[in-house]
């Protein structure tokens, strides 16, 4: 630790990775507010593969992890179709560990315009699981749904949902 002026310029050369000298001293000489700028500012993007992903409904798993989208070469927005892996699954469920499963993407960090000019974005990326029919495995689906997901003709996820955003 002799080598670093303080353990915030070492955390974020670390973190960071290839940031040269000279990046490194315009973070010093701006202080702690530009520190934090870089901290604060999360990058989202697409829903791709090796994506963690939550459950919110209650067919048993809680996390699945996206192996393909369906859509798109970038990856999966909100609405569309992904096939994925239970990484973690409740005992007694529906759906088992290890299972592939498909499912659609009801909140996603990344941000999406609507029609009437607004944004809509999420917190986390959370999915649904459906089976071959497209219809959902479970019989709740919990937290808010984009309504963006009519259009989708994902209808029967917006009837099970307890808010629609």
């Amino acid at each position: 630790m002799a080598s670093c002026p303080s353990r915030f310029i070492c955390a974020g050369r670390s973190l960071l990775g290839g940031l040269t000298d000279n990046t490194l001293g315009s973070l010093k000489t701006s202080g702690d507010r530009g520190l934090n700028n870089i901290w604060s500012q999360q990058l989202r993007t697409f829903i791709q593969m090796r994506t963690n992903l939550k459950v919110v409904d209650n067919s048993g798993a809680k996390r699945v992890m996206c192996i393909q989208a369906l859509k798109g070469k970038k990856g999966a927005r909100l609405g569309d179709i992904i096939i994925a892996s239970v990484k973690e699954a409740q005992p007694g469920g529906k759906v088992k560990k290890g299972q592939v499963v498909r499912g659609v993407v009801v909140r996603a960090a990344m941000q999406r315009g609507r029609c009437d000019g607004s944004e809509v974005k999420f917190d986390d990326n959370a999915v649904v699981l459906i089976n071959k029919q497209n219809e959902p495995i479970g019989t709740r689906v919990f937290g808010p749904v984009p309504h963006e997901l009519r259009k989708k003709k994902h209808v029967k996820i917006l009837s099970l949902a307890e808010h629609i955003a």
